[in-house]
């Protein structure tokens, strides 16, 4: 069995393990909410505890909190910070919906940590001065996101874009078929393919630096329903400049706590953007499978790296685990954003109630996108290899070259070869050799692939 003791709250008293840094209302939340077994984010509780070190700091600055509890929260409040007690934050995902029970949870946490036998913290009147769960909770939302946005995301796809790029660079020469439709089209070369990927990945980076303007203005300041009540006058502006100096985040009071409390527009906007990273990610890990499939009855255009058995009964097996790994992420982060997207509507009146499961869904989909960028570029970008020889012959028997024919001899003159060519399995320029009156050099020169990636009208 095992041991408890004794904890109070307003609503009386309650059994709780006697090891457990919390009390009677975490474990109220604990008994209440047996939904799925997961906890909320580390990432998540560890902002609840830098807003509830700022808070400390601010409120001693204000002469409304004596130095020796200020001292003892910050010192608690840094061990949280650290991720010392991680194991002490077990309140379900799917709570309170103004995740009242773990700003609950951290207060009382710190409360229990800050306190000695001489000095007493309280989880409400010291820990929670200021502040109400109101606008704790969409204040973490709103720093925690920032925080993993710009300190893991952002160096990940920059990372990404690196590699993506340093490939380009080293394919710049290398010629191959494009593809519209799945069907060949004009050469391409793989330098210029690879770009369209770097491109992508640069855009989604430039819509994240956007959304974290809006990220980083706080509701803290608001307390319960947007007036500040029980907040000093200067209590909102001296902790976003606290929250700013312990993050290196530009953080700022947002212009309305009204609407911090009641929306969480913010968090709708930076979880559609994650929805777009995954369609990027997506559209890479589908272009690399597809280049690598075969290797024999597919495209074989690339290599993978082999990284693990393919198969439990087929010998000597190797799929691309990693695109599909990648692919998996990217469909979960779209589903997020869905959940994401119903919990932005549920802010009626003075509150929105879904805030823990934003949270959650954010800090979610931020981890998964930020492992499969990095994934993506040292297990496959970086790493796969180019199957030259797969390239060549498709690119010499590709009919669709006969475009650049187009404005010497006709479409309708161009299609004819084309189809011929086709039809015969033979190169275009033999063809068009045998149907035009161009010569040999000529059309050499009008079909080579390589000055046909650069575009323009031949002449």
């Amino acid at each position: 069995m095992t041991q408890t003791r004794i904890e109070r709250d307003s609503m009386g008293e309650l059994e709780v393990p006697v090891d457990a840094l919390y009390g009677a209302q975490t474990q109220r939340a604990i008994n209440n909410f047996p939904v799925s077994g997961q906890p909320m984010p580390s990432a998540f509780i560890h902002a609840i505890a830098r807003i509830k070190r700022a808070a400390a700091t601010v409120n001693q600055q204000l002469g409304l909190l004596d130095d020796a509890r200020a001292a003892a929260i910050v010192t608690a409040a840094d061990a949280i910070i650290a991720g010392q007690h991680d194991e002490q934050f077990p309140i379900d995902v799917f709570q309170t919906g103004s995740g009242t029970s773990s700003n609950m949870n951290v207060n009382e946490v710190i409360a229990h940590l800050a306190s000695t036998d001489s000095l007493q913290v309280g989880p409400n009147d010291h820990v929670n001065m200021g502040q109400s769960s109101n606008d704790v909770i969409p204040s973490a939302l709103h720093l925690s996101a920032a925080i993993e946005v710009n300190a893991t995301l952002r160096p990940a796809l920059v990372h990404l874009r690196e590699t993506i790029d340093a490939r380009a660079a080293e394919l710049d020469q290398v010629i191959k078929t494009g593809r519209t439709h799945l069907m060949d089209a004009m050469p391409l070369s793989m330098g210029q393919e690879l770009r369209g990927w770097s491109s992508q990945v640069g855009q989604a980076i430039e819509r994240f630096d956007s959304a974290l303007v809006r990220l980083c203005r706080l509701a803290q300041g608001g307390t319960a329903v947007g007036t500040g009540i029980n907040a000093h006058a200067e209590f909102a502006e001296r902790i976003a400049v606290e929250l700013a100096a312990q993050t290196g985040l530009s953080l700022t009071p947002n212009d309305s706590f009204f609407a911090s409390l009641a929306s969480q527009d913010a968090a709708v906007e930076l979880s559609g953007q994650l929805r777009g990273l995954a369609c990027v990610v997506m559209k890479i890990a589908n272009d690399l499978r597809w280049m690598n499939s075969g290797p024999l009855a597919g495209l074989g255009e690339i290599e993978l790296e082999a990284l693990q058995p393919g198969s439990s009964i087929m010998p000597g097996k190797v799929n691309p685990v990693i695109p599909e790994s990648a692919a998996q992420a990217a469909a979960q982060v779209i589903g997020l954003d869905s959940a994401v997207t119903v919990a932005g509507q549920s802010g009626n009146f003075q509150l929105n109630v879904m805030l823990p499961l934003v949270a959650n869904n954010l800090l979610t989909s931020i981890q998964l996108m930020s492992n499969t960028a990095r994934l993506l570029a040292d297990r496959a970008i970086a790493t796969f290899k180019v199957r030259e020889d797969q390239l060549r012959e498709p690119l010499a028997r590709n009919p669709i070259l006969v475009t650049a024919l187009n404005s010497v001899i006709g479409y309708n003159a161009a299609a004819a070869i084309a189809k011929k060519a086709y039809k015969a399995g033979r190169p275009i320029i033999d063809v068009a050799e045998e149907e035009t009156d161009l010569a040999r050099e000529e059309l050499e020169r009008l079909l080579d692939p390589a000055a046909l990636t650069r575009g323009g009208i031949p002449s």
